[in-house]
């Protein structure tokens, strides 16, 4: 009888384990657009008529989804858990990251982020607000906690020593403190963020204990809501400034870190993208908003001036004037445009297209890093991306699979430059694949040869920039290094040559 219920218990276990791959492989396929193949024995089919070997079918697809985890960043499984998210494959995640309880920041994070979605998405909408009941004379119970000790009764939890109690206790306060800010500076100055980043170190192993895990999550709800509420408040505002000071002819708002801060450069804020983004990644973004609100909150309100219809007339009077030029730089550009053949001009880059770009930049970045994280090594310096093969120097595949790329330090800087690099070359490479299908559609052939443009602008900036730390490189005796970047740069100016002939041969 022992030995049924045992292979029960393993049966059960490997249906968690399948349902997180099933996860992970969602998630693999939208970060790739394509699966990631799964090692014979561990597919849905052979999971099935597993039964005789289970235990060694147990240990391979733990060592297989603990692959995995090295190539999927807690952004990502924030960004994988929608609304649509089913409840069971969330509890099957937290399964899995209870059961290894591994002492690092980032299986932290992802157990941190999945007990919040669960909080924010009970199967049953208001079960969590109604009151906990005690059990054996202890204090009652929070219901989300109960429903974790039942979700994890299979999961041999840690004990809860009572310094981490005292810990846990922390909480409220830190929840109410919270719930008292009303402006966005208040909260990104008072450092409340990283306090409970290092409450929740200071936890250890304790982190993943039940009651831990529903006190963390009902306060990362409770902070997330006042944080995007105010958030959204403060850049409405700068962008209400934004906007009034355009209007009037104005283009530069302030100075932030030394850098000058335009109304284009608010318009490009993209709230949703940021607000969906783990707060420990974007906090510097966050304080550079907070700073840029106090230096606009120093200056007086900007009054827009009132346009009479007398006020029309003579500015329209003065417009049409005989033989009087264009007033603007829209003006001109218009005149310069309606006077210029037809043919393929350059347009001015701005700061919004650079965003834009910089946001596809990324998600190409974390396309090529999945897939060189979990690829046969033999084989991980060909990237299969839509219209080409992308092959990797041995040292730009080191850097998309370093674990290092968020240290301060000069590694970690090279290894970013290649990355910018050859991600930037990637991109150049598909737009002039699509400028190529597209040239007998004249609107979509606009589109990709202005994104061809912005490319080149950024290319030129980044070969720069890969000059200046391979100069660093060198100065530090780390030749190797700036060899591979200077290799990369090389391949970055041959293809945006390829750009530049291609744009003036088209018209």
């Amino acid at each position: 009888m022992s030995g049924a219920f045992l292979a029960e218990d393993l049966r059960f276990e490997l249906a968690i384990l399948a349902t997180v791959q099933g996860f992970y492989q969602k998630l693999m396929r939208d970060s790739l657009g394509g699966d990631v193949p799964i090692p014979s024995g561990l597919d849905e089919d052979a999971l099935r008529h597993s039964d005789r070997e289970l235990p060694t079918t147990l240990s391979r697809m733990y060592r297989w989804l603990h692959l995995l985890d090295m190539a999927i960043t807690p952004a990502m499984v924030r960004q994988a858990l929608t609304p649509d998210t089913d409840s069971e494959v969330a509890e099957a995640l937290l399964r899995y990251f209870v059961r290894r309880r591994e002492p690092s920041d980032v299986n932290r994070d992802k157990t941190d982020l999945i007990a919040t979605f669960l909080y924010r998405h009970p199967r049953v909408p208001g079960q969590w607000e109604q009151s906990g009941y005690g059990l054996d004379g202890a204090l009652p119970l929070s219901p989300f906690e109960i429903a974790l000790i039942e979700i994890l009764a299979d999961t041999d939890v840690p004990s809860l020593p009572e310094e981490h109690v005292q810990l846990l206790r922390r909480f409220d306060p830190l929840r109410e403190e919270v719930s008292r800010f009303r402006d966005f500076n208040a909260l990104i100055d008072s450092g409340v963020i990283a306090r409970v980043r290092e409450l929740k170190q200071w936890l250890d192993s304790s982190f993943y204990h039940p009651g831990v895990l529903a006190t963390v999550a009902a306060y990362n709800c409770a902070f997330g809501h006042k944080f995007d509420e105010l958030f959204a408040k403060a850049l409405t505002e700068i962008k209400s400034f934004g906007q009034a000071l355009e209007e009037m002819g104005g283009t530069i708002l302030s100075t932030v870190d030394g850098v000058e801060v335009t109304v284009e450069h608010v318009a490009a804020i993209e709230e949703k993208q940021m607000l969906q983004a783990d707060y420990a990644s974007t906090l510097e973004k966050f304080r550079r908003v907070s700073k840029l609100k106090k230096e606009l909150d120093r200056r007086p309100p900007i009054r827009r001036p009132l346009m009479t219809p007398v006020g029309q007339a003579s500015r329209a009077s003065a417009g049409s004037s005989a033989g009087a030029a264009p007033k603007t730089a829209k003006a001109k550009a218009a005149a310069a445009k309606a006077a210029a053949p037809a043919v393929f001009q350059p347009p001015t880059v701005t700061a919004q297209q650079i965003a834009a770009e910089d946001g596809k930049l990324r998600r190409v970045e974390e396309s090529i890093r999945v897939f060189v994280r979990v690829a046969d090594p033999k084989y991980r310096q060909v990237v299969p991306m839509r219209f080409f093969n992308l092959t990797l120097t041995p040292a730009e595949a080191d850097a998309y699979s370093a674990a290092f790329l968020e240290e301060k330090s000069l590694r970690a800087e090279v290894a970013r430059t290649l990355i910018r690099l050859v991600s930037i070359s990637a991109r150049i490479s598909t737009e002039l694949e699509e400028l190529k299908r597209s040239q007998k559609m004249s609107s979509l052939w606009k589109l990709h040869a202005d994104a061809v443009v912005v490319l080149l602008d950024m290319a030129s900036t980044a070969t720069e920039e890969g000059g200046s730390v391979a100069k660093t490189a060198e100065q530090s005796g780390s030749g190797v290094a700036a060899k591979s970047i200077h290799e990369s740069v090389q391949k970055l100016r041959a293809q945006s040559d390829v750009a530049v002939k291609t744009l003036a041969n088209v018209s």
